[in-house]
């Protein structure tokens, strides 16, 4: 615990909040969001490895093989299903710390996705799932019943993908305000904003792509995939440059509400 207390500290001072004091609460609120943060990025190299091994299959010993699209679905509902409990139990721990506080901040803060992500990280989030998706559906008219079917498991790496980034979102915005003073409001929220930020992950979408059909698809898709991957690079660039930090944001959400 005490180097947790050390990390919350060290985690305060980088979001200005100086004054703020390093409590039991904070610190074992942000121990779980790292754990939570690694088995995430677990959940998302499952899903690259399902895809991966779908196309390694296909492309070996048949590409008219629709059983090995389905057990990619499956597989894909199932790290569904691990995402939905990885984000139940930040919530069900940010209750149990929030039933010790002695007292809760008086304050009617409840943010929405939008003040969550911020209209760049937002935009740059559905930009990235919409190119991807229109890049796996228009590989499907393809004759070549070879990238119809790499095709296929692209459509389903990327619409879990994206339901997976819904369900965290969905937890987001429900879980319960922690807080007991003006200054762990304000880290509240900052915790929340990063927590969207993390699960906004358009590096997955425009890289799943290239990784599962370049090389074997049209001439025009592979130009269209290295074009919407460099792109979406430049915009993450672009928005991480621009974008207010999380803490003033933060700020901003406590101060209008």
């Amino acid at each position: 615990m005490d180097e947790n207390l050390k990390l919350a500290g060290d985690w305060l001072r980088q979001h200005g909040l100086n004054e703020a004091d390093a409590t039991p609460v904070l610190a074992t609120r942000l121990d779980v969001r790292r754990r939570a943060k690694l088995f995430n990025s677990l959940l998302l190299a499952g899903l690259y490895i399902a895809a991966a091994a779908a196309q390694a299959v296909i492309l070996t010993f048949s590409p008219d093989t629709p059983a090995f699209v389905a057990l990619l679905a499956v597989v894909a509902g199932g790290l569904l299903a691990g995402q939905f409990m990885v984000d139940r139990w930040v919530r069900s721990v940010d209750r149990q710390v929030g039933a010790t506080l002695s007292r809760r901040a008086a304050h009617p803060l409840h943010p929405g996705w939008r003040a969550l992500f911020g209209p760049a990280h937002a935009l740059l989030g559905l930009g990235a799932f919409a190119g991807a998706a229109a890049l796996a559906v228009s590989a499907l008219v393809v004759s070549d019943p070879t990238v119809r079917y790499t095709a296929l498991v692209l459509v389903i790496g990327v619409f879990a993908v994206g339901a997976m980034v819904a369900v965290q979102v969905r937890h987001l915005v429900m879980r319960p305000v922690v807080a007991d003073d003006a200054m762990s409001l304000t880290a509240d929220v900052i915790m929340r904003i990063e927590d969207a930020r993390d699960t906004n992950t358009p590096a997955v979408l425009w890289s799943l792509p290239v990784v599962l059909m370049f090389g074997f698809a049209p001439m025009w898709w592979g130009v269209a995939s290295v074009v919407f991957l460099v792109a979406g690079t430049a915009a993450l660039v672009l928005v991480q440059y621009k974008a207010p930090s999380s803490g003033v944001m933060a700020r901003r959400v406590v101060r209008v509400r």
